[in-house]
């Protein structure tokens, strides 16, 4: 099961709760903000999560990390770059707001491996980076249950913005283009701001054109 939840503080981010059917355990993908909000979808739908995943570290994808943390007692992941951001207000963008975040107990994924569930191991997702967007930018796919989580790496008929720390366009339509527009054509891309798409709807994005089919 997927439920998506928004939620914001400053800016409205879609945070995903992806389950095991039989156990209702399940991954947070983005909790953003509004801790309290996520606690209560979680009761209500009777979820319990393991794990927290990170698609990047800006703070309108981890703002309830901390809390959350503190509530249920569980791991929060990233991808290895993410210790640039991690704990890092500048580089991940809250020292723009008046809630500087600094994650401290965080758990780096390597590239192209399995995050499972302990209570059901074979509810996984396999992790491939995407950077561009930031330098930790990754994406969440599985092939089975046909769904990919995104982050701010694609939006429907866009993609995230590069002029942040880290950021480099070049780098982020290189990195769609070799992981994400790879994947089966009517794979659901869900994202951090913006409704579902397809890979095969996004690859007929034209900034893509350059970057397709090249070794």
């Amino acid at each position: 099961m997927i439920l998506q939840t928004t939620v914001a503080q400053y800016i409205p981010t879609n945070a995903y709760f992806y389950s095991d059917d039989d156990t209702h355990h399940s991954f947070l993908i983005d909790p953003g903000a509004e801790a309290d909000k996520l606690i209560r979808v979680a009761k209500e739908n009777e979820l319990v999560v393991d794990k927290i995943l990170l698609t990047h570290g800006h703070f309108d994808h981890m703002g309830a990390v901390i809390a959350l943390q503190q509530k249920w007692g569980i791991p929060v992941c990233m991808q290895a770059n993410g210790r640039a951001y991690a704990d890092n207000p500048d580089w991940n963008l809250s020292a723009q707001t008046n809630v500087p975040i600094r994650l401290k107990d965080v758990t780096y994924l390597e590239d192209d491996t399995d995050v499972n569930l302990e209570a059901a191991p074979e509810h996984r997702l396999h992790i491939v980076p995407v950077p561009g967007h930031t330098t930790d930018g990754c994406v969440y796919y599985n092939l089975k249950d046909n769904v990919a989580f995104v982050g701010d790496s694609v939006f429907l008929n866009s993609y995230g913005r590069t002029d942040m720390p880290g950021g480099s366009e070049e780098t982020l339509l290189s990195s769609i283009a070799k992981e994400i527009l790879t994947l089966p054509a009517d794979m659901t891309l869900l994202s951090g701001h913006s409704e579902p798409t397809t890979v095969a709807a996004e690859r007929r994005m034209p900034w893509y054109g350059p970057y397709l089919n090249k070794d």
